[in-house]
């Protein structure tokens, strides 16, 4: 990930934590809109979900710029939802729902290279969290 990747991320991450709430319950609304069957892997209070939610994409946006200390961190997450029955397919939906989020909470500040750092940057997040997850599944 390049420095002008994290900047992006960063700029745009500082102006979703002000409404970081609002911002949680749209991703729900957008990810559960697009796939209701994923609506069963979240149990529990759904606010308290999107609290854990925003504080983890706030811990991973301040350490972007340090992958191989973050990295190790987000293959744990990974192998943690590996266990709560999250599939590598399931991630694709939880990116466009990021990304619907985004756009519709940054407005015109979500330029087209701005939704460029975040695709990047979800898939390097993805990519670790199915891999990690997936050496967790094999024997």
């Amino acid at each position: 990930m390049n420095a002008r990747t994290t900047a992006l991320v960063r700029a745009s991450w500082s102006q979703v934590e002000p409404i970081a709430p609002a911002a949680a319950a749209l991703f729900y609304r957008h990810l559960f809109a697009d796939a209701p069957e994923l609506r069963a892997l979240f149990r529990g209070d759904l606010q308290h979900q999107g609290d854990k939610l925003m504080q983890v994409l706030g811990w991973l946006v301040a350490r972007l710029d340090d992958l191989p200390a973050l990295l190790p961190a987000v293959a744990d997450l990974g192998r943690r939802h590996g266990q709560y029955g999250v599939q590598a397919s399931h991630y694709d939906r939880v990116g466009a729902a990021l990304l619907r989020t985004l756009a519709e909470g940054l407005g015109a500040q979500f330029t087209p290279a701005t939704e460029r750092a975040w695709t990047d940057t979800y898939q390097v997040i993805a990519d670790t969290m199915i891999a990690a997850a997936a050496d967790t599944a094999t024997p």
